[in-house]
């Protein structure tokens, strides 16, 4: 599982001209389900971005977690973190993503294991939509986490 997390000061996912989802300050997370990943991973990697310390203290070091903060997070599905476009020619590959049935559920049960850890409900996007996806990037700060089968 690969999470693309940013920090942002605001974030929105866009659905045929419909918001569907939108946050103030926090976490914007595009999440990647690779074909061996689990619920274990989810669960894990949902825990890591939750207690990730990436928000600035009163002396401007990061050391504050999302609930710190009281912060909000917005999980979009996104297999083309899976994409390989280096291997072969100019076209990604995208065969380790996992088929869209699994994805979905571990994308579910991902938003599901990152809301126990938050005071907030989690903001989503919208499985297997097209989506536009705004932000304003805060630092900017952009991590990639990786856990189970992708890694």
């Amino acid at each position: 599982m690969r999470a693309l997390v940013q920090r942002v000061s605001s974030s929105a996912v866009i659905v045929d001209g419909k918001t569907v989802g939108a946050i103030s300050q926090g976490l914007l997370i595009l999440l990647g389900v690779h074909e061996d990943d689990t619920g274990d991973d989810a669960r894990w990697l949902a825990r890591k971005c939750a207690r990730l310390r990436i928000f600035s203290d009163e002396a401007g070091h990061m050391n504050h977690a999302l609930s710190d903060i009281d912060g909000e997070a917005l999980v979009v599905p996104q297999f083309t973190l899976y994409g390989d476009a280096v291997s072969s020619g100019n076209r990604p590959s995208f065969s380790a993503a996992a088929s869209p049935d699994k994805a979905e559920e571990l994308y579910e049960q991902f938003v599901n294991a990152l809301g126990t850890h938050l005071s907030r409900p989690v903001a989503t996007g919208v499985f297997g939509a097209m989506m536009q996806v705004e932000l304003v990037n805060d630092g900017p700060v952009t991590l990639v986490m990786d856990r189970g089968g992708g890694a």
